[in-house]
């Protein structure tokens, strides 16, 4: 097969978005036939579900047993706003950033916030900052995997266990697919529509002990929105933690989560998740090792993420384009495949080097990336195609 010929079998789920991701291999809307529709959260049934949800995400990641788990508005950014914007300022902080997602929490500290004693660790889109630099005296601010860039911390091992500050971790497209060192995690946030494939809204706060003495002891100086209070009088308001939560939550979204959260267990739980993940990597990082016009936006293979994976296109012709040529490329590439239906929302975040980005979470399966690849192929053979007639 040349790179012209379009191939005869197409994914049996074109889904590789990086975020709502693909839902769960045999997934149908059968699964809401049991969810506690039309009633109120705060009945029995409702709070019965909401701590299910709540009881399964502890055990199937791990969680110990004195960390807090909550279920709060807003999906990843609430809970991460959430523990920012209540936490921060009892210390100087330290803000690591090597993509979009990382650099809005900059934003919020330095800007929003506008903390004094805030430095920024930064990097390039592909790299890490130097994370030997961090001053764990501080309270420290990082995402996991960076998923507009396809880059994640490569373990915990750079955590200071005798830490001062607390560290507080955005998981949202690490939770379920790369191991995390609760030992090292103060905050813990994530979304359903991650790495579950569950659906939007909702976003997971954990907490751990250190944490929780730190709401309780420490006072922001500035106004909290309802949405944000953990505490009262002092004191940690528990029932947020055991299916209680602030304002009111999908109870549709609910069964969906709680769904996933079955298929993970069923499909041989936490390790099992990993190793899938880890299989779709290897499909992306087979075919990369043998394509010439590819390559990944993650320069350290240590550093690769096996959720987002970025791609960028290192063709030379393609590579001498001007910056808005190289996006309409990509672009270009991205909206033939979808118009094929043989992969859809893969084009890069829109803030990040133009590419593509193809989620390999472990509700995709291998067969899709597998048949994936020629396609990617066909439709960079196609645009080449076209810049050769528009320079011509």
């Amino acid at each position: 097969m040349t790179t012209f010929e379009k191939p005869a079998a197409k994914p049996a789920n074109p889904c590789f978005s990086s975020g709502p991701t693909a839902k769960r291999p045999g997934w149908t809307p059968d699964i809401f036939k049991d969810a506690f529709l039309g009633r109120s959260h705060r009945a029995k049934g409702g709070k019965a579900k909401l701590k299910l949800a709540i009881d399964e995400t502890r055990r199937l990641l791990g969680v110990p047993a004195d960390y807090r788990i909550g279920i709060v508005p807003a999906s990843d950014t609430g809970a991460f706003e959430m523990a920012m914007w209540s936490l921060l300022g009892a210390r100087g902080v330290d803000c690591l950033s090597w993509e979009s997602f990382g650099a809005g929490w900059v934003t919020d500290t330095a800007k929003q916030l506008k903390l004094d004693n805030v430095k920024v660790h930064d990097a390039a889109y592909g790299e890490l900052p130097d994370l030997a630099a961090v001053n764990f005296d501080n309270d420290v601010v990082f995402t996991w995997n960076g998923t507009t860039s396809g880059v994640k911390v490569p373990n915990g091992d750079w955590i200071a266990a005798d830490r001062k500050g607390l560290t507080l971790c955005d998981a949202t497209s690490a939770a379920f697919a790369q191991p995390l060192p609760w030992d090292k995690l103060d905050v813990v946030t994530f979304s359903w529509q991650k790495v579950l494939g569950g659906e939007a809204q909702h976003g997971m706060l954990i907490l751990s002990p250190r944490a929780v003495e730190r709401l309780e002891t420490y006072k922001p100086a500035w106004p909290l929105p309802k949405i944000f209070r953990m505490t009262k009088g002092g004191k940690l308001i528990d029932g947020i933690f055991a299916g209680e939560t602030i304002n009111t939550p999908s109870m549709l979204c609910t069964e969906d989560y709680l769904d996933a959260l079955a298929w993970a267990e069923k499909m041989g739980g936490l390790n099992a998740l990993f190793a899938r993940a880890d299989g779709n990597l290897k499909v992306i990082a087979d075919w990369v090792e043998k394509t010439d016009w590819v390559d990944f936006l993650a320069k350290d293979a240590a550093t690769r993420s096996n959720t987002s994976v970025c791609l960028q296109i290192v063709d030379p012709t393609v590579a001498a384009l001007s910056s808005d040529e190289k996006a309409a490329f990509a672009k270009g590439l991205a909206t033939a495949l979808e118009k094929e239906g043989a992969a859809l929302d893969i084009g890069a975040y829109r803030d990040a080097p133009p590419g593509l980005r193809i989620w390999c979470g472990a509700t995709v399966e291998a067969s899709d990336l597998q048949a994936l690849l020629p396609w990617l192929d066909w439709a960079y053979g196609q645009q080449k195609a076209a810049l050769g007639k528009q320079a011509a």
